[in-house]
């Protein structure tokens, strides 16, 4: 058997070796700590100027939009709501069933080129502002778009090419009648083309869709006015 001397020797060198892997072991781990935090300050440094420059972006991008929005909107708010008054004692239609059918009509006809004023005038002459309406000759919607002569254009539309749809009703719409204006060179034959009286000489559909549109404009100039 081991004596005691031998065992107290084995012991104090098993300390001892504890004691130095401990040692040894918190300067590995000091080492990590530190390195760690080194990397974490410089992280720390990268992430606050990618903030910096993020908010320099987003600072220059308000910039122009603020810039790129200065000029006038296609209608004032003031305009939009006189026009939809008008619409709706005029038409027996709801004003909040009128309204977003004047916001689509500004979208199309920025899109096609096309004075909203017009498209809103063909609305109210076609349809009178029914998004269900069809004709017996299969015209739909709210301008009386007939889909069989016009397949291409609701193929083009994104996601949906429902006619009965009020927004891609008014887009397929304002597509034509720019189609129809460009065709035949003048306002008032697109629109004849558009209602398909091309044989009336007196032009009567396009001079009942531009005195509609003229009434129109005189609301939304009325309700610009009473604003200011």
């Amino acid at each position: 058997m081991m004596n005691a001397t031998g065992l107290k020797k084995i012991m104090r060198e098993a300390a001892s070796f504890a004691m130095h892997f401990a040692h040894g072991g918190l300067l590995v781990a000091g080492i990590i700590v530190t390195a760690f935090l080194f990397a974490y300050v410089g992280s720390a440094e990268s992430h606050e100027r990618g903030l910096q420059d993020l908010g320099g972006m987003i600072a220059e991008g308000r910039a122009y939009k603020t810039a790129s929005s200065s000029s006038e909107p296609v209608a004032s708010a003031s305009g939009v709501r006189t026009t939809v008054e008008y619409l709706s004692r005029k038409y027996r239609v709801a004003a909040a069933a009128i309204e977003p059918l004047v916001l689509a009509a500004q979208t199309a006809g920025e899109r096609a080129g096309l004075d909203p004023m017009l498209l809103i005038a063909v609305m109210a002459i076609e349809s009178g502002f029914n998004p269900i309406a069809e004709s017996p000759m299969g015209a739909q919607g709210l301008m009386q778009v007939i889909p069989r002569f016009h397949q291409d254009k609701l193929d083009a539309m994104p996601g949906n090419n429902n006619l009965l749809d009020p927004v891609v009703n008014i887009q397929v719409g304002a597509l034509v009648l720019n189609e129809y204006i460009r065709r035949t060179g003048s306002l008032e034959a697109g629109l004849q083309l558009y209602a398909g009286a091309v044989s009336d000489d007196e032009g009567v559909y396009a001079a009942k869709v531009l005195a509609e549109k003229q009434r129109i404009e005189s609301a939304a100039k009325r309700g610009r006015q009473g604003s200011a």
